[in-house]
């Protein structure tokens, strides 16, 4: 009969082991622990807004959800203000991008003598506060007839976006290697084309991240919508404050309209969340 015997690890391995899982254990347990507490407000938000109206600050977890906030919301005027929030944003974060994408690329790649300053005299647009630009909006959009106009709010949040695109995207194009264009001029390929099929691609994660936040920014703004919008136009952070009235605050529809602000920002960064990380990180070139 014989007898198998099974060599025992050294101990130094077992040591280095329980090391690595207990490294690992802290570190789930800290993402854990930053998820709950970046999640609490998001997760109270949304149980507020399926509570009675009662009892909204009840801290007790057992209650009844109900809809009424929401039917409330649908049966009101809060999905127009919804609406235009998004219509605003998209058309916002669009044109940002239409006009600001090239910009970027041509202050990346053009060498003239005024170029740093162009870039400088660019972001110094986002430097002054709003308050600084809304009698001149005020008075113009009048003037024009774009006051409590989508197409008027969407220019207003163009001309501060644009700034972002642009700075952002210039750190994106500097990471493409000049000499890949310069094949393809070689090869017959005109500047637009080259560009659009060889420049462009390579920066898909950066314009990603640069459409997230233009339409965060246009979506969240409160301020210009609150001054430049009465009616036909008004946003849906603006409808919100419509709940806080002498009589009372409506803490159910105000979770609930919170909650739906929130949807179309989650569902637009999933959307695009496979070049949003590397846009973030990687610096826009994808390996």
């Amino acid at each position: 009969m014989t007898v198998q015997h099974t060599e025992a690890r050294p101990q130094p391995f077992v040591a280095a082991r329980r090391k690595k899982w207990r490294l690992r254990g802290k570190r789930t347990l800290l993402a854990l622990v930053l998820l709950v507490v970046f999640l609490a407000p998001f997760l109270w938000m949304v149980i507020m807004s399926v509570r009675p109206s009662l009892d909204a600050f009840e801290l007790t977890l057992w209650f009844t959800p109900t809809l009424d906030a929401y039917r409330a919301l649908i049966a009101g005027n809060f999905l127009q203000p919804f609406g235009n929030s998004l219509m605003v944003s998209v058309l916002s974060t669009v044109f940002s991008l239409l006009l600001g994408v090239p910009a970027a690329w041509v202050l990346t790649r053009w060498r003239f003598r005024a170029r740093r300053y162009v870039a400088l005299w660019i972001l110094v647009t986002r430097m002054a506060p709003p308050i600084a630009f809304t009698i001149p909006f005020f008075l113009a959009w009048r003037w024009l007839g774009l006051q409590d106009t989508i197409i008027g709010l969407a220019i207003v949040y163009l001309t501060f976006n644009l700034a972002i695109v642009i700075w952002l995207m210039q750190t994106f194009f500097s990471a493409v290697p000049v000499a890949l264009e310069e094949a393809a001029w070689m090869d017959g390929c005109s500047l637009w084309r080259s560009f659009w099929h060889i420049s462009l691609p390579l920066v898909k994660p950066g314009l990603a991240a640069t459409a997230i936040l233009c339409f965060i920014f246009s979506w969240n703004d409160f301020f210009f919508a609150l001054i430049l919008t009465r009616t036909n136009a008004i946003t849906a952070p603006v409808a919100i404050v419509n709940f806080l009235q002498y009589e009372g605050w409506e803490w159910s529809k105000i979770a609930a309209s919170g909650t739906l602000v929130m949807l179309p920002v989650v569902a637009f960064t999933l959307l695009v969340r496979r070049y949003l990380v590397h846009g973030l990180t990687a610096g826009g070139i994808k390996d």
